[in-house]
């Protein structure tokens, strides 16, 4: 062959060479983009469709309202309103910035607040710009036709009762969920759940289509145990006592004896649940439930119930009170402002004898003395389930020096919340059985026994004597048996007890031949002139119970009084069927002991005799 003929030859081959290379080349790409297509299309189509949908799909939240919480008579005192909350698609906006200004003038911002907050989220696809508006000026904000603006429904929380019950109810944040009080103790109740629907959106953003994915399930309606009468009653009559005596602030818990359920818990200083702004921190806690305090001469019927239950001493017993002091290790607890001499355990509580009450812890064995007062409710949560709750304070036997149980026994040394206060006086009035409190109307709390039904029928009856006798003759009630102890505990600093600043206390139950109410009032270092329980407290009871009495128609239990007040034509305040005696009568037992002499477990000296306060009697 010759040259040339090679030539062509080999050309050939080359050609036919390079052909199948290039057919194999175009095939492998054939086979990779089929396995590509394959593999986006089939295996990995999900990712691509999210990817895809993302651009025009949105699933957007649908609100719901929250329950309503009503008082125990079906009255609303928390509801939801609706609202509506401005938001934008900053990188819609973006685009068209010469619509901002507009913008930022419709909703009373600011041009570069608003131009900084969205180049701050150029990245993002949802910021809000105003949260829960009135829902027609949200429309006037969205007629406006601007790129990426849009509005959504939300809820308000709205409290008619306003600062009256913001302490028991709490409140809400602007997401709706519950902060504080029942509206977080019941948030999972009360908000529901949102729903969800799925909306396609072209490229202006306008919603061309819609799908419901998930409805929406309102949250569920709450009745309170609250009679928003007896309560708004207890919130005017301890406002108007706390400005009488220049108190700091107070407390008031009404409980029904026979179902543990509270019926009005007042605190002072509050807030307005409807506008939090400037709102102080610390008016916001309930201090009924989370602030502690010493009982004061109120654990005087617990200490003689404990007695009288382990057989210590009976009603008889006669109790040797002279000379009117009592050494206790190097301290001295006396009865002021004189000797009680010889008393009778009735006695002991009608003249609130410190004495009295430390010669009966005396005959318990400190182990029973203490399973006694735990029994009440003392150094335990109540359970009522309401948060924050605070179990106080009350040291086991082991941790007792010499004094400690002697000024347990007339209400130092240990600490207690308002609410525990009116969850033993209940047991008190319920024959010795506790139910602890409850906030939600037809709830009932397991209850146990704690004390004789006899033993509790007979301490309540010694208190009355304070209410006919003693130094609550203020706290009385027209046509109602009253029982009750007043408290006068002096307040604790970081130095000891402060001289001149109290804790002013009445806790009683009435009627109190058949307990209906129990009520606790704790009056916050009074500056009025007075500071004793019988005279700024027990007026706040009789107050509050003249009316709740007859708002819930009890039935009165002392006809004959009443009877004898139309006689004479006096129907109005208790006093005047129990009048207070002239203003130079000395200072009565029951007051004047209020003023505990020796507090050993912080060593606090106190005077052997407490001031006189002006203005009567306690």
């Amino acid at each position: 062959m010759s040259k040339s003929g090679r030539n062509r030859a080999r050309n050939s081959f080359n050609l036919r060479q390079r052909l199948r290379w290039v057919a194999l080349a175009l095939g492998l790409c054939s086979v990779s983009l089929v396995g590509r297509a394959a593999y986006v299309q089939i295996i990995n189509s999900d990712f691509y469709q999210r990817q895809g949908e993302a651009r025009y799909l949105r699933e957007l939240p649908i609100k719901t309202s929250r329950g309503m919480i009503t008082d125990r008579n079906g009255e609303p005192v928390a509801v939801s309103t609706p609202v509506a909350s401005i938001w934008v698609n900053p990188q819609e906006l973006l685009r068209v910035p010469e619509r901002i200004p507009e913008l930022a003038q419709a909703l009373g911002l600011s041009v570069d607040d608003l131009s900084s907050r969205l180049s701050q989220r150029s990245d993002k696809e949802f910021m809000y710009l105003r949260r829960r508006i009135n829902p027609d000026d949200a429309e006037k904000v969205v007629a406006l036709g601007i790129p990426g603006v849009a509005s959504q429904r939300e809820f308000r929380r709205f409290y008619p009762q306003g600062e009256a019950m913001a302490h028991v109810l709490g409140f809400t944040n602007i997401d709706d969920r519950g902060q504080e009080g029942l509206e977080l103790a019941f948030d999972e109740w009360l908000r529901g759940e949102p729903g969800a629907k799925r909306v396609i959106r072209n490229r202006k953003g306008e919603t061309v289509e819609s799908d419901l994915v998930r409805a929406a399930t309102p949250g569920k309606d709450l009745t309170l145990s609250i009679d928003r009468r007896i309560q708004f009653l207890a919130y005017r009559e301890l406002r108007n006592a706390l400005v009488e005596n220049k108190a700091a602030g107070g407390s008031i818990v009404i409980m029904d004896v026979a179902t543990g359920e509270v019926l009005a818990m007042v605190n002072l200083p509050t807030y307005n649940p409807n506008s939090l702004q400037g709102a102080v921190p610390d008016t916001r806690r309930n201090r009924a439930v989370t602030d502690l305090v010493e009982p004061g001469s109120t654990m005087k019927p617990l200490t003689i119930a404990s007695a009288l239950q382990t057989g210590a001493v009976t009603k008889d017993t006669i109790v040797d009170t002279n000379p009117g002091y009592m050494p206790v290790g190097r301290f001295t607890i006396r009865d002021v402002p004189r000797n009680n001499g010889v008393l009778n355990v009735t006695g002991v509580i009608t003249r609130s004898s410190n004495i009295g009450a430390a010669k009966i812890a005396a005959k318990m064995p400190d182990q029973s003395f203490y399973d006694s007062i735990h029994s009440f409710g003392y150094g335990s949560r109540p359970g009522s389930g309401f948060p924050g709750e605070s179990a106080g304070s009350l040291r086991r036997p082991t941790n007792w020096d010499g004094a400690t149980k002697t000024t347990m026994s007339y209400g130092y040394g240990l600490s207690v919340t308002p609410l525990q206060i009116a969850t033993a006086y209940s047991a008190l009035g319920n024959g010795g059985r506790l139910i602890p409190p409850t906030f939600v109307k037809g709830q009932r709390n397991e209850s146990h026994q704690v004390i004789d039904p006899q033993v509790a029928h007979d301490v309540v009856a010694m208190m009355e004597t304070v209410v006919t006798q003693g130094g609550a003759k203020q706290a009385a009630v027209l046509g109602y048996h009253v029982a009750g102890k007043t408290g006068t505990a002096r307040k604790a600093g970081p130095n000891g007890y402060e001289r001149g600043h109290y804790n002013a206390l009445f806790a009683g139950v009435v009627p109190a031949t058949n307990p209906r109410f129990a009520t606790v009032i704790v009056i916050n270092d009074p500056q009025g002139g007075k500071y004793y329980g019988g005279l700024v407290s027990a007026p706040v009871f009789h107050n509050v119970m003249e009316g709740a009495l007859r708002l819930m128609d009890v039935p009165p239990d002392d006809i004959q009084s009443w009877l004898v007040a139309q006689q004479s034509g006096k129907t109005g305040h208790a006093a005047s069927v129990l009048p207070a005696p002239p203003a130079n009568t000395p200072l009565p037992a029951d007051a004047a002991a209020e003023f505990d002499a020796a507090v050993p477990h912080v060593q606090a000296p106190a005077p052997a005799t407490a001031p006189a306060p002006t203005g009567g009697t306690q």
